[in-house]
């Protein structure tokens, strides 16, 4: 079984492996860029597992930004009954698609 770990960055988690690819919310980096994130919660390796309290100290997850993608229009509608009023507002969260280039224990 191959080594994962659960990583905390744009205030949600994400369970990760080497070589995953997927969205996490807009870093400063840039497309091409290498990325670290600390902010690891938990560790599994085979049949050992550390969980962290909050986090682990010495165990860093290193990933390569493959582009900068944005999400779905999300629509939310603001009406007033019988008032004849109503708006709509429309957003677009922007994402950094990166790749997983490996899991790092000191």
């Amino acid at each position: 079984m191959a080594r994962r770990a659960v990583i905390r960055t744009g205030g949600k988690q994400a369970l990760v492996a080497e070589g995953d690819v997927f969205e996490v919310e807009l870093l400063e980096a840039e497309p091409g860029g290498e990325v670290r994130f600390d902010d690891v919660l938990m560790l599994v390796d085979g049949a050992d597992s550390r969980i962290g309290a909050p986090g682990l100290e010495g165990v860093s997850v290193s990933a390569k930004v493959l582009e900068q993608t944005r999400g779905k229009k999300v629509r939310t509608v603001f009406f007033r009954r019988r008032k004849d009023s109503m708006s709509t507002k429309g957003h677009r969260q922007n994402y950094h698609r990166v790749k997983i280039t490996g899991i790092k224990v000191d």
